[in-house]
């Protein structure tokens, strides 16, 4: 009787999953399936992504969906999760590692590739998505996520590197902002800010490399050569490192509250009218319509001075490439998806429209979807793409090698904090901090 009950027992439970199957979503194919292309009867593929940006998320569950509608063959079902920035990056580097458990498709942030890109990558490369538009990409975001002549990853943005004016501050002072050519000129102005309106001109991060890195490399050096080795203690990067604990001391540049433009006091902060500038990455004008709302239609964007005429106005910062992992059972299909979402025309656009990213596609910058109404130029005005068609090519690059991850969190946990912060001597800081990188 109970082995009559048994099997009467599994026949039921192998017609209700036979049952599930059938009602299940399109058939409901998965990454482990054979499938380059999606199924043939109209069943979706599932394609895993992990990313550590809730609206990297958003923006690539938004692009499934017009994909899907675009391409009912080869339609998907995304498999999409948000992991805090650490688990997200561990998770995928160890389970690429064991050789198991590894999504189809991850974001990995630029200061962490070095760390992917160890030894042979166990990445799928993307030449063949990347190269047929090579014309209308900004490379150099690419090429910070390349290895031997090979494209591993996808950027969201350009990351231009700009300088952000409050321009009522700015008035209250009888100062213009496009007379601000140099960082002696904006040394100067800042005096005058300070002594007009008693506010500094500016805030550097001390728990982060967005103060410092840019101005590196716009000088015309990195913290890593083009060999991937330490420079950090050159002189570029010990001139402008000095040059910035001098705005401290002459108190037109204080440490940014919270410890980086990033942090919730800096938010409140600025967003009283705290100081009179901020440099950042273009990617930062979602942090001011999110989290400043009271500085609506106060805020200018203008190039970055320079430390000598001649040199680039911008460079790029920051960035998160979209890998496809090797231990994707559909990577014909992972490929295509991620071209259509990240470097199609399409797909650009709607970083801008979504994200509020510059896009990595420059030949969509003066497109006249970019000057449609939106968040963005309610709040910064319609010229916003004029400044970056401005300085296209004066974008310095930087160099992204296996060791940025070490150097990146010496600048991060310790460099900025003793100079800017402890006012320690800079060249002995960068000295010590090389030493014990190389």
């Amino acid at each position: 009787m109970r082995k009559k009950a048994l099997k009467l027992s599994s026949a039921l439970v192998l017609s209700s999953a036979l049952l599930l199957a059938a009602c299940s979503d399109n058939g409901g194919g998965t990454a482990g399936g054979d499938s380059g292309s999606g199924s043939k009867s109209g069943a979706s593929t599932k394609l895993v992504f992990w990313t550590f940006n809730e609206l990297h998320q958003k923006f690539f569950e938004s692009m499934a969906q017009s994909w899907n509608k675009a391409h009912p063959d080869e339609a998907i079902e995304l498999e999409a999760t948000t992991f805090p920035y650490d688990d997200n990056h561990n998770k995928v580097l160890v389970a690429l590692q064991s050789g198991t458990g590894a999504p189809d498709m991850a974001d990995i942030e630029i200061s962490k590739i070095g760390n992917f890109l160890k030894g042979e990558p166990r990445l799928v490369p993307l030449n063949d998505i990347v190269e047929p538009e090579k014309a209308n990409l900004v490379m150099s975001r690419l090429e910070n996520y390349a290895k031997g002549g090979k494209y591993y990853g996808i950027d969201y943005h350009v990351g231009a590197e700009v300088i952000y004016y409050n321009k009522e501050i700015l008035d209250k002072a009888g100062v213009n902002p496009d007379n601000i050519k140099t960082w002696d000129d904006y040394e100067k102005a800042a005096l005058q800010v300070l002594e007009k309106t008693g506010k500094p001109m500016t805030t550097l991060e001390t728990q982060d490399q967005w103060t410092y890195w840019p101005l590196v490399v716009q000088h015309g050096s990195d913290f890593l050569d083009k060999d991937g080795k330490v420079i950090i203690n050159d002189n570029v990067n010990v001139e402008v490192l000095t040059f910035l604990q001098k705005l401290v001391k002459e108190k037109v540049a204080i440490p940014a509250p919270g410890g980086g433009h990033h942090a919730e006091e800096y938010y409140g902060f600025m967003n009283k009218g705290g100081a009179a500038s901020v440099w950042m990455p273009m990617w930062y004008m979602g942090r001011f319509t999110d989290y400043m709302p009271d500085l609506k239609g106060k805020i200018v964007i203008k190039p970055m001075p320079v430390f000598k005429q001649g040199e680039m106005r911008s460079s790029g910062m920051g960035g998160t490439g979209t890998v496809i992992t090797n231990q994707s059972k559909n990577q014909a299909l992972a490929k295509k998806f991620l071209a259509y979402a990240k470097i199609s025309k399409e797909g650009n656009i709607e970083i801008w429209k979504q994200l509020g990213f510059d896009p990595i596609r420059s030949d969509v910058w003066n497109d006249p979807a970019l000057k449609e109404d939106n968040k963005f130029t309610a709040y910064f005005g319609k010229n916003i793409f004029d400044i970056l068609i401005g300085v296209k090519n004066e974008i310095a690059p930087t160099n992204i090698k296996e060791k940025t991850p070490a150097v990146s969190d010496f600048v991060k946990t310790k460099a900025v904090f003793q100079v800017f912060n402890d006012l320690k001597d800079p060249k002995q800081v960068l000295d010590d901090g090389a030493a014990s990188l190389k």
